[in-house]
């Protein structure tokens, strides 16, 4: 166990030697950090194996692999609410072994938002000796009720960077919101002059993806204070659309993010054809 995260395995060893385990976990923090290492040690602690361990992984193709310990996909795509279901079928059967049954949610903020809705069922009502653990490198991106039921375990890296990488999301969130009230000769202007690189233009859309959760959730009555530091106010025309267009834009967004990074789709046409709805 990695010195750096002693204290997080020291508080769940004692959780779970006195009984006291959460049913449901939230490993956030920096990517590369171990999480998922560190959640399959846990695992391992509990003496829960396959077939009692699921491990989803999004795969290239945009659907979740479902693999036991050893055998997950590495490449990340969209999590799908169909694979959300095929967790809940594993979770409805009794352990095999008689022990915990515990399911590992890696990238967790790749779920769609139909998937984290189906999700957060499965949070509200836990069968007998269940597990979630949920990693994510973007806790912002899940559904605030889904946050709430989990217990955040934190995995500190790079805390210098986090300041510098918000500013630099609003500088890119601005230039990109300010197209919103343009007629759509100006909005493929803007694109045009964006830098083609694949990588660049992927976390454009990130930063999207994020403001737009901070309106949907904003619209629902749930605030956060880091989010509102960064993002309130960016665009008037898009905090007043109605939640269903907002559903909308997150939707397609998600759909072109994914074709972006695992096809050869032409990512300025794709950005433009986003820029259409807003």
């Amino acid at each position: 166990m990695s010195d750096r995260h002693q204290k997080q395995w020291d508080f769940l060893k004692r959780k779970f030697d006195s009984k006291q385990l959460s049913h449901a976990y939230l490993f956030s923090g920096e990517k590369n950090l171990g999480k998922k290492d560190f959640a399959k040690k846990l695992a391992e602690l509990i003496g829960c194996k396959f077939p009692d361990l699921m491990i989803v992984a999004a795969s290239p193709t945009g659907e979740a692999s479902l693999a036991p310990k050893g055998r997950e996909h590495s490449n990340h795509a969209g999590i799908p609410i169909s694979k959300i279901r095929e967790v809940q079928n594993f979770l409805a059967y009794k352990s095999y072994n008689g022990g915990f049954k515990i399911v590992i949610v890696d990238h967790a903020h790749l779920m769609n938002l139909e998937a984290q809705s189906c999700f957060l069922k499965t949070l509200e009502e836990p069968k007998g000796q269940t597990l979630l653990i949920l990693i994510s490198s973007k806790p912002g991106m899940l559904l605030p009720t889904i946050f709430s039921r989990c217990q955040e375990i934190k995995f500190l890296g790079k805390p210098a960077q986090n300041e510098a990488e918000a500013e630099e999301e609003k500088k890119i969130l601005q230039d990109l919101l300010k197209t919103a009230p343009l007629p759509l000769s100006e909005k493929f202007k803007y694109v045009k002059q964006l830098d083609p690189d694949q990588q660049k233009l992927a976390k454009t859309l990130e930063a999207f993806q994020k403001y737009l959760r901070y309106v949907l959730f904003s619209k629902i009555g749930i605030e956060r204070q880091i989010e509102q530091k960064y993002f309130f106010g960016l665009s008037p025309v898009l905090e007043n659309y109605p939640v269903s267009k907002i559903k909308k834009i997150i939707n397609l967004s998600e759909d072109i993010s994914n074709k972006i990074t695992f096809t050869n789709a032409n990512p300025k046409l794709a950005l433009e054809i986003l820029l259409m709805e807003i």
